[in-house]
Formats: structure tokens, C-alpha cells, sequence
């Protein structure tokens, strides 16, 4: 490294807005944690504040998630509402009683302005995210309309707001806190508005809450595979106490001069949270199952929206059964004598799921990819849960390179794992979280529904081996149907391959292999590719990896042998199901949920089903 001259400050700031206004969310930031230092709960009020979600601990979030009171927890648009309201309202009082004012302008036009400002302003200390948004643009249209004297049907200013918010930002479809944000509100029009008479607000209250909980059901169960059953009561005391309290004492805490408020603040935030933990902690809070198909989503949606007629309507339980299929249509698994395969893409790493028809299996658990985010948490649960796995029969952690075992700690704390299996020297410090670890030994073996699972490597002896590298010490696993198989290899180098010649070259034909070491030279020795001689050849790798996997003189090898190749970099998640006949189809997830972003690649077409590499 050159010597040099150290940096050099050049100036204190950018004098332009919105670096002003990220200067105000740190200071902000700064003086919540400097009145509440190593407070539990102070990464709430700084995300109630300004919008930081990061500072909310992931134990907090299962709690809330569990709970389903996680849209309180950071700038909603119900606190953005609620403090629009208060300008509104305090503007309104005041401008009234000044007859000049009044004269120049309208109080009630002057308290529109001042409303939207308030909401703007709140918005931009949150950092402008979809659900701010959406509040700030619907608002916005209100207060038009109440300005030009048009005050429209509550229909219209939610189309408004949504066609806004698109106009500005098309991705913001992409973000479920948009479908779910616009969706409230809609549910709540729904019921709320065109009736004959007002109802008791109590009544009201609770119809908006009933409402909001059953509507919101398809999609929360769509995109994320679970609803919370005890939201209802949670969002009933979370609602006032985070909204009328925690915010407002906030806010003013983070004036000079009133850090008693923050302190106030946090307290009663500390009493509500200790109140949710304990209501996350009931058995029945959480209601967990696979992604439900498309049809059963549409029916579902107009079955409640029926559901939710006002009351004359006739056969309104009709809505409800409508729901049914949601719940109780399953997806299809493997029959007795198939599995399924599925390679995930999680970058440089490797994580596979292997399914029979009552049993799963996952073979490792891809990268880390910070403190608190790994492949586990981002990638193979929300997998899991989607495709209806709500505890796993086995994981295998091949080696402890990051790349394969980086997740193994989300995924074990996520769900239930029967057995684990690994070659870790210090497994036992993860197997506090599974039934029982096993280290995997060559010549391990059980049978799931008719499918045959055995360790081909590495021997007892090689644990003794201090100078075996860690790759070198990667179980190898062989799944087997009567007419199908596949090899599981993590990063055997060529020195293991050719033991495997020694110990079981009798099972290494195999009709699917993934690619050792994600393609790289230093593994798929000539040899070992011809004894194994895969039809179908898969390659882990991350896009554009500064590894250079996979190595084309790699490739070629498989390429002789008249091998199909598929790749997680250009093609994504990789899901092959091999049938109880010997027929093993392959479905790439790139091919079916094709987006225009996705990076063209020349090597598409040439990974064709029915064209040999």
C-alpha cells in the first residue's frame, strides 16, 4: 500500500435539500440514541422518527411479524395521517380567529396546505418510502380537491394516489408494502364509505379492523406464507398505544431540551412490547402454509369483497366459503418412487432441496451476506414455506466454507430440522437448534418413500487428516430412485474424486450431477466426469463472480460427454422433478418468470431441454 497524504475534509455539508434533510434524519438518529443509549426498544422510536428500520433488531421484527402490528413499527400511513390531521386541525383553529387571515384566505384552504406540508415534510424525514407515499399523494389529492371545491368519492382519491405514486415510481409495484399499503386503504373504504347511516364509532372501529384482517388474508398469504391469527387483538391496544402515544412523544422528544419525552416514550413502548413478545410466544399466533395458486387467490378476493357487503345483502357466508380453497387446496408433491430437486440461486454458493413425497432434505445453505442477512433468511426459508415445507427431515452442511454453510443458523432457527448431518468440526454448537447431528461418513445411508439416500464421502479416517483441506472433507450425497439419481458433491477436489474410485465407484454413474466447486479447475477431473458421465450437469455460480466459475475448460469436459449444462448465474433457480419412471424434467426459473431486467445472455438458447450439450 502507498503512503500518503490523509483526507482531507472539504466541506461540513452540500448545501442542496436533500442532503439537508438527510443531515436532519442523523441528527435526529444521533439524539435518540445519545438520551437512550443501549435502550431495547430505541430502534423503534428511531424508526417511528425517521423512518430506520435497520435499528429494529430481527428478534423484534419475528415479534411483531408474529403479531402483525410490523406496519406500526415504522412511518405508516396511519402516523402520517394522523400528524397530517394535527396540522390540519391546529391551523384551522388558529387561522379562523384572525379576521384579516380569514379574508385573504379560506381557513379551511389554509389548513389544507398546511396539513399536506406536514405530511410531506414527515414523509421526507422517513425517507419517502411507498407507504408514506401513497398517504402524502392521497392527502394531496384531498386537499385539491377540497381547494378547487370538488371533494370527490373516496374511490377517486385512492385512484388518484395510486395512479400518482406509479406515474412517479412503475417499481413501486414490486414492493409488497405497495399491494398491502393500497389494499388497506381500499378495504377500508369499502366498508367505511356509501352507507346509509354513520355507525357508533365503536362499531365502526371494529368493523374497520375485522375488515382489514380478513381482506388482507389472500395477499399477506401470497407473499409471504402466513397471517397472523391474534392480529386482530394486538393491532386493538398496539394501534392507539403506538399511535397516540409512542409517536407524538417521539417527535417532541427529539426537540433540545425534551429528552424526559423520548424517555416517556420508550417506557410505554417497552410495556407494549413486552406485551406482544409474550402474545408471539402463544402456540396458535401464526398461521403458516405454502403459496396458494393463482385461482384460489382471485376467488378468494371475491369472496370477501361479497363477504364484506353491507348488511341486506343476501347469502353474504358465501364470501367466507369462497376462502376455503385459499386454505385447503394443496400443492402437488412427488409420489411414492419420485423426488423432486430444486438447485436455489444464492450467488457464489449452494443450496439444494431434495423432496420425496412425505420427507425434505436440504444439501447446504449458500452464503452470509452480512451480521444479520444470509442466504437462510433471504432465500431458503422463504422457498420452504413456499412450496408448503414447514420442517425439514434432514440438512446436510457439507463443509464450513461461508458459501455453504452461511445460512444454516437462519434455517435451523426458522424451522424445525430432524437431523442434522455435517462435516463441522464444531457442528455441535448449530445441532443446539436440530433433534440430533450426525457427522456424514461414507457409507450412511436411509430410504424416504422408496428413494435411497447414502454419503459416499468423506471416509471416517479422513476427520483425523489435520492437512485435509476443508473442500476436501465435503460430504458427498447420492439420491436415488429405481430409475433416477443424482450427486451432491459441495467442493470435493480432484484429490477426493479419486478416492471416490477407490470407495464407491460402483454408485458414481449418476444420471443429474452438480458440479463440483461450482465449475472451478481445480475439481471435474477428466476421470471423475466420465466414470460419473452425467446426463445433466448443474453449475452453481454467482453472476460475474470474481472467481471466473465456472472455468470453460470445465464445461467442455461435460460438453464431450454430451452433457446438458444449466446454471444458476444465467438461469436462476434450477427445479428438476424425476419421476418414478425414469424421466426427469427440468424447469428454469428465468425461462418461466421472465422480467426485461433480466441480463441477456448469448448462452441462453444454448442449455436447450431437448438439445444435448
Amino acid at each position: 500500500m502507498r503512503a500518503g497524504p490523509a483526507d482531507v475534509r472539504l466541506s461540513d455539508g452540500v448545501m442542496q435539500p436533500r442532503y439537508l434533510i438527510e443531515r436532519a434524519r442523523e441528527a435526529i438518529r444521533g439524539r435518540i440514541h445519545g438520551v437512550l443509549p443501549d435502550a431495547p426498544y430505541a430502534g423503534v422510536l428511531a424508526a417511528l422518527a425517521i423512518g430506520d428500520e435497520r435499528a429494529i433488531p430481527p428478534s423484534q421484527w419475528q415479534v411483531y411479524t408474529r403479531t402483525g402490528v410490523n406496519h406500526l413499527m415504522s412511518i405508516s400511513g396511519l402516523h402520517v395521517t394522523m400528524l397530517s390531521g394535527l396540522g390540519f386541525a391546529l391551523i384551522y383553529f388558529l387561522w379562523r380567529r384572525s379576521a384579516r387571515l380569514t379574508l385573504w384566505l379560506p381557513a379551511r384552504k389554509a389548513a389544507a396546505i398546511a396539513g399536506v406540508s406536514v405530511a410531506l415534510l414527515y414523509a421526507w424525514l422517513a425517507g419517502y418510502a411507498v407507504p408514506a407515499q401513497r398517504t402524502v399523494y392521497m392527502l394531496a389529492v384531498v386537499a385539491v380537491a377540497l381547494w378547487m371545491g370538488r371533494l370527490t368519492c373516496a374511490s377517486v382519491v385512492l385512484s388518484g394516489a395510486l395512479f400518482t405514486v406509479l406515474v412517479i415510481d412503475p417499481w413501486a409495484v414490486l414492493a409488497p408494502g405497495f399491494w398491502l399499503s393500497f389494499g388497506a386503504v381500499a378495504v377500508i373504504l369499502y366498508v367505511s364509505t356509501c352507507r346509509i347511516a354513520p355507525p357508533h364509532w365503536l362499531h365502526a372501529t371494529l368493523r374497520v379492523q375485522w375488515a382489514v384482517t380478513v381482506g388482507l388474508v389472500p395477499l399477506l398469504l401470497a407473499l409471504f406464507q402466513q397471517v397472523s391469527l391474534i392480529s386482530p387483538l394486538a393491532n386493538a391496544f398496539a394501534i392507539p398505544v403506538v399511535s397516540w402515544i409512542v409517536v407524538p412523544l417521539t417527535l417532541a422528544g427529539v426537540i433540545p431540551g425534551l429528552g424526559l419525552l423520548l424517555r416517556l416514550a420508550h417506557a410505554v413502548m417497552e410495556s407494549c412490547g413486552n406485551l406482544l413478545e409474550w402474545m408471539s410466544a402463544l402456540p396458535a399466533a401464526v398461521w403458516q402454509q405454502h403459496a396458494p395458486m393463482t385461482w384460489t387467490v382471485v376467488v378468494a378476493v371475491a369472496g370477501i369483497a361479497w363477504l364484506l357487503l353491507p348488511r341486506g345483502f343476501p347469502a353474504r357466508w358465501v364470501g367466507g366459503v369462497a376462502l376455503l380453497p385459499l386454505l385447503l387446496v394443496r400443492l402437488p408433491a412427488p409420489v411414492e418412487g419420485a423426488f423432486a430437486l430444486t438447485v436455489l440461486d444464492v450467488g457464489e454458493g449452494l443450496a439444494v432441496v431434495v423432496r420425496t413425497s412425505t420427507h425434505a432434505l436440504l444439501y447446504d445453505t449458500g452464503p452470509a451476506f452480512g451480521p444479520q442477512v444470509d442466504s437462510g433468511n433471504r432465500v431458503i426459508v422463504p422457498y420452504l414455506r413456499a412450496a408448503g415445507v414447514s420442517a425439514l427431515d434432514a440438512m446436510v452442511v457439507s463443509h464450513d466454507d461461508s458459501d455453504h454453510s452461511g445460512g444454516a443458523a437462519s434455517v435451523l432457527q426458522a424451522m424445525p430440522v430432524v437431523m442434522l448431518w455435517s462435516s463441522l468440526a464444531d457442528a455441535q454448537a448449530l445441532a443446539v437448534h436440530a433433534g440430533s447431528a450426525q457427522r456424514c461418513v461414507a457409507g450412511a445411508r436411509w430410504r424416504w418413500d422408496g428413494i435411497e439416500f447414502e454419503f459416499l464421502h468423506p471416509r471416517p479416517e479422513r476427520y483425523e487428516d489435520q492437512k485435509l483441506r476443508g473442500n476436501d472433507r465435503s460430504c458427498v450425497l447420492r439420491v436415488a430412485s429405481a430409475q433416477a439419481s443424482v450427486l451432491l458433491t459441495a467442493d470435493i477436489q480432484q484429490k477426493s474424486e479419486r478416492e471416490l474410485f477407490a470407495g464407491a465407484l460402483d454408485r458414481l454413474r449418476s444420471q443429474i450431477m452438480v458440479v463440483p466447486h461450482h465449475g472451478s479447475g481445480t475439481s471435474s477431473g477428466e476421470e471423475f466426469v466420465e466414470r460419473v458421465n452425467p446426463d445433466i450437469a448443474l453449475v452453481t455460480a454467482g453472476y460475474r463472480n470474481r472467481f471466473g466459475h465456472p472455468k470453460e475448460e470445465v464445461l467442455d469436459r461435460y460438453r464431450a460427454l454430451g452433457s446438458r449444462i444449466y446454471r444458476t448465474d444465467l438461469e436462476g433457480a434450477l427445479m428438476l422433478t424425476a419421476a418414478a419412471d425414469g424421466r426427469v424434467d427440468v424447469a428454469r426459473y428465468r425461462s418461466i418468470y421472465q422480467r426485461y431486467w433480466h441480463a441477456p445472455s448469448s448462452h441462453w438458447d444454448r442449455y436447450d431441454d431437448d438439445e444435448p450439450q
